[in-house]
């Protein structure tokens, strides 16, 4: 859609402002989509007043935040005008049918109820002959093993070597202990719901889906964990065990990537 000048208002359209001041600053558009990671041909479009490329009115928003911040514009004026030619402020962003596909094959299976009788008679049977055999060996079995494992020093070594040296595994909850020698990262959706996605250091795809409101997700890779936030602004983020302080503002898409050792933005 094209948004051109209204009769009573001889100001430029958001396309051609932001066009305007990326001139006045010197920069070319290869240079503006290096900065704000928006690929050159959604540029191109959105200085032509075409959106729908954008991927829909919450990108869009933040494609326009991003831009203008690029070229030293306020934002504000530009997403006031698209808002009021777009039908107001950021509506849900509607899952994609690959998510609704990746929940359906993600629903849980009907528990089946006979194996799980069988498996609690056989229990039972097996914890019966258990106790029959025990107690008709327990005057002379029971004293030997008791005897034998009294004066053994080295009994507690496997426990000690069990315990020893854990490598804890990619945890909602283990974020505080994140080991060195990996990069982990946190997502929280506190503030309301986003489109995310996840990728290691090979490009390949971690998790890519909506992030309801209250939900996490924790992701880890020896190297690297890129990530792309479809509404930042209510993305809690922690990495290696540290919150990152961002200023992100809500609607604004951002693409990040991390490695090990202390966090930063971007």
């Amino acid at each position: 859609m094209s948004i051109g000048n209204s009769p009573e208002d001889d100001r430029p359209s958001i396309g051609r402002a932001l066009q305007q001041a990326r001139i006045a600053a010197g920069l070319t558009v290869e240079e503006v989509s290096s900065s704000t990671r928006v690929r050159m041909p959604i540029v191109h479009a959105i200085e032509e007043d075409d959106f729908s490329r954008c991927g829909g009115d919450v990108y869009a928003r933040g494609h326009i935040r991003m831009l203008a911040h690029a070229v030293r514009l306020d934002p504000g004026p530009l997403i006031a005008e698209f808002d009021a030619e777009h039908g107001g402020g950021p509506a849900p962003t509607p899952a994609a049918p690959l998510f609704e596909a990746e929940r359906i094959r993600s629903e849980p299976r009907r528990p089946n109820w006979t194996a799980a009788m069988v498996a609690a008679i056989v229990a039972v049977v097996g914890f019966v002959g258990f106790t029959l055999f025990s107690g008709e060996d327990e005057g002379s079995g029971s004293a030997q093993v008791a005897e034998g494992s009294t004066p053994d020093k080295t009994t507690p070594e496997p426990t000690a070597t069990k315990t020893a040296d854990p490598k804890p595994a990619p945890s909602e909850s283990a974020i505080a202990a994140a080991p060195l020698d990996k990069v982990t990262v946190r997502l929280s959706a506190t503030e309301g719901k986003s489109w995310i996605s996840a990728k290691d250091h090979n490009g390949r795809l971690l998790f890519d889906g909506l992030l309801a409101q209250g939900d996490s997700k924790t992701f880890q890779d020896k190297e690297r964990v890129d990530l792309v936030l479809g509404d930042a602004g209510v993305i809690d983020l922690f990495v290696n065990g540290k919150k990152v302080d961002d200023q992100f503002e809500s609607g604004q898409v951002e693409r990040l990537s991390y490695t090990k050792g202390d966090p930063e933005v971007g």
